[in-house]
């Protein structure tokens, strides 16, 4: 039974991948046969052969990984390769919890135009052999040993290797970029730079996140005993283990190895999404930054590898079209003018149009701080109603229809939430960047979560969710204030005329763990020594 079901699983892979490859071919025929069935006569019926005979090569091929795990790998030829010449080649991990044929469409289109390409599933999932480590040092081998065996066995030019991949593949890609030195391009769609800052922000676990990537990882592969045992740490609040959850996390991070990836010199093309509920883009912004190299920046409305999609299915995508431009340049020596463009690109939540910029921190020209004024004490526990929505479904409502969360901030219940409004704006006010709250808080308990919201407020009172971010602690004395500083999520989003900001804090919001003891409560105070603010970045007019 087990083995009918793989090879059905593998007909049905090889089926897809073939309609796929042989696109214009099907579609040519499917013309003739409509043609004949009408009682018309073909006129060109050799159409599908010639795109047959035009189209890229592939194979399906098993390939050995870290300690001879089978990986399960697609290879793409450009139409004619016969061996006489070197292409550049490009590896393509698998995103998480994706088969092997998520790139065959992008795969197509790289080798259309002269590159070799090799898909592979990354281990521990679905066909591949192993377990699911996490991007885990056998992950990083296996990048390598993907590359050895394109060099061995394809027309691969060993001086023009490159890689890309969206989400996990993301992550390998640039963890491998630290570990292999013949890499020399990268572009790495919706992933991560710190693990950690990922789903662990301001020592908050982000639930929704987690359980969707472990629940993902059981229902198409097989997790590592060791993935297991994080992961019920990390559900069960296990403190006595989080400094070893923090270790497994760093090691997973291409942030630990930024010196190496430095001094490989990789040309690194980062791209994510303003609302990824997986791995927020101030991560990727901060690890931006500190790349020496050839190096670029795109961010775009969306969620979680929403922005580049559609691309996966072979439709019109920017994002990839992006990636596609950067891997000519640096591994085809392409003059398209992408080395010479502003490096950050960036999309606004609210108009849809993009902006250039020469780094990351241009993007905010100015800041503008609001006062915290008083102080306001809250109770813990109970959703106040403000909340980050919820996974996928908020950010993609945002990214088409332009509908992130809301909330009526008049009705907020004060008890649960504490709320500063900004006055009134007699302009548009242009976020850009990374909004940061400080503030002074008394807990009545050792530990708590509060969780920080930015709202754009219209004249009926309606708040829009511009961003959020989580804050847990432990540890604290009761009753003693302590100062807390907290990033909120980087962002695009245009304020209009008339309306205000809202700074809204409570303790409870689906998307997080939450660590408030029983009748706990919060107070937030300011003073002339150590004034609470909410500083806003802005773009100049």
């Amino acid at each position: 039974m087990g083995q009918s079901r793989k090879a059905l699983r593998t007909t049905a892979i090889g089926t897809v991948s073939v309609a796929l490859l042989a696109g214009p071919a099907v579609g040519a025929a499917a013309g003739v046969a409509a043609g004949v069935a009408a009682g018309v006569a073909p006129a060109a019926p050799t159409t599908a052969v010639q795109a047959q005979s035009a189209a890229p090569d592939v194979r399906f091929v098993d390939i050995a990984g870290d300690g001879g795990t089978v990986l399960k790998a697609n290879v793409v030829t450009p139409a004619g390769a016969d061996g006489t010449r070197k292409y550049p080649v490009i590896v393509l991990p698998t995103s998480w919890g994706l088969p092997q044929i998520e790139y065959i469409a992008q795969a197509k289109q790289l080798a259309d135009s002269g590159y070799v390409v090799v898909s592979y599933n990354a281990r521990g999932f679905w066909q591949s052999g192993g377990y699911i480590e996490v991007a885990g040092p056998p992950d990083v081998t296996d990048a390598s040993k993907v590359i050895d065996w394109a060099l061995a066995n394809t027309p691969a030019d060993p001086a023009k290797v490159g890689m890309a991949g969206v989400s996990y593949g993301a992550g390998i890609c640039l963890l491998a970029a630290g570990h292999d030195k013949r890499i020399k391009a990268v572009a790495a769609l919706s992933g991560w730079a710190d693990l950690v800052e990922s789903i662990y922000s301001g020592r908050t676990q982000h639930l929704q996140a987690t359980a969707l990537l472990a629940g993902a990882g059981y229902v198409t592969g097989r997790p590592s005993e060791e993935f297991q045992r994080i992961t019920a740490d990390f559900f069960s609040s296990n403190l006595a283990k989080e400094q070893e959850m923090i270790a497994w996390g760093k090691k997973r991070s291409p942030a630990t190895y930024l010196d190496r990836i430095n001094s490989n010199g990789a040309a690194i093309m980062l791209g994510n999404a303003w609302g990824d509920t997986i791995f927020p883009p101030n991560q990727y912004a901060d690890f931006y930054e500190k790349l020496t190299g050839p190096k670029r920046l795109e961010f775009r409305p969306g969620d979680h590898a929403t922005a580049e999609g559609p691309g996966l299915l072979g439709l019109p995508n920017d994002t990839w079209t992006s990636a596609h431009r950067w891997l000519d340049h640096y591994l085809k020596g392409v003059d398209n003018g992408v080395d010479r463009e502003q490096p950050v690109r960036i999309k606004s939540r609210s108009t849809g149009e993009y902006e250039n910029y020469p780094d990351w921190k241009s993007v905010a020209a100015t800041e503008r701080k609001i006062g915290l004024d008083g102080s306001k004490k809250i109770f813990a526990n109970i959703d106040s109603g403000a909340n980050g929505g919820v996974i996928f479904l908020s950010s993609i409502l945002d990214q088409f229809a332009k509908l992130p969360p809301m909330a009526s901030i008049p009705l907020l219940p004060r008890a649960f939430a504490a709320v500063w409004q900004s006055e009134r704006y007699g302009s548009e006010q242009h976020i850009r960047g990374t909004a940061a709250l400080h503030t002074t808080v008394t807990s009545t308990k050792e530990s708590g979560t509060l969780v920080a919201y930015l709202y754009d407020v219209g004249p009926l009172g309606l708040g829009k969710l511009v961003s959020n971010a989580p804050y847990t602690f432990h540890g604290r004395t009761p009753g003693k204030p302590f100062a807390v500083d907290l990033e909120l999520f980087s962002t695009a989003y245009d304020v209009p005329a008339g309306h205000r900001l809202a700074l809204v804090v409570d303790t409870v919001d689906p998307l997080y763990i939450e660590h408030n003891p029983s009748g706990a409560q919060l107070t937030f105070s300011s003073s002339a020594a150590d004034p609470s603010y909410l500083s806003v970045p802005l773009r100049e007019k």
